[in-house]
Order: structure tokens, then sequence, then C-alpha cells
């Protein structure tokens, strides 16, 4: 169940990233039922990427990268959420899907967007057990 709420929470951050950043999108219409009709169906499977990189790949680069966020107290797991973002505009145009991310400050500002969506996003599919 973690793993679909990370999936649901990564789409609806990687929406809201594309919503925001001009540099961050998802190639087709962009106005209307059209646009709803060619992009939902990408974004789902860019979402299922996303979740498969941040699940496999981004904790070996952070466990790599560890003295450089021990060294920059923290900060050099923004370089490295953008990179995973990066990653996942990369996988999902070698598989054909319309997802693009231009340049390392915009892929850091979705990085910070899709954080603190998953953050308010997962929560919501925690169940209590006894």
């Amino acid at each position: 169940m973690k793993f679909v709420a990370s999936v649901v929470a990564g789409i609806a951050g990687l929406a809201a990233a594309a919503w925001l950043f001009e540099g961050i999108y998802f190639v087709g219409p962009t106005r209307g039922m059209a646009e709803l009709e060619q992009k939902f169906l990408p974004l789902v499977l860019t979402g299922l990427i996303f979740g498969v990189v941040t699940s496999v790949v981004a904790p070996v680069v952070r466990l790599v990268a560890l003295p450089l966020v021990i060294l920059t107290i923290g900060l050099f797991l923004l370089v490295i959420n953008a990179g995973m973002l990066a990653l996942t505009a990369w996988f999902a145009s070698q598989v054909g899907l319309p997802f693009r991310v231009e340049g390392f400050w915009t892929a850091v500002g979705g990085a910070i967007v899709i954080t603190l969506v998953t953050w308010v996003v997962e929560p919501l599919f925690e169940t209590e057990r006894a």
C-alpha cells in the first residue's frame, strides 16, 4: 500500500509541478477536454516511472552521496531529487511518453513542489494498525 500511496502522491506532485513551472510539461494540447484526454494516461505512466525511480534509484544515490548530504546539511538532497525528476523525464522520453523537464533550476523547483505535495497526499493513505 505504501508504494501505491507513493505513486499517487507522485502523480499529484508531477501534475502540480507541470501546472506551476513552464519548463515541466507534457507535450500536447494546453486547454480544455483535449488536454485532459491526451495527458491523463501519460501523467499516470510517468507517475509510475517516477515511483520506481524514487523507490529504486534514489536510495542508492542518497547512500553514495551521503558525505555530500552531511557536508551541505541536507541541501544536496535537493540536487538528488532534481536529478530523479530529470531521470524520470529521460526514462519517459525513452518509452515515448511526452513528459519534459527543461533546465536544472526548473527541476529543483519541481522537486520541491513534488516533495511538498507528497507530504500532503501520502498521509491520506495511511491506515491505523491496531
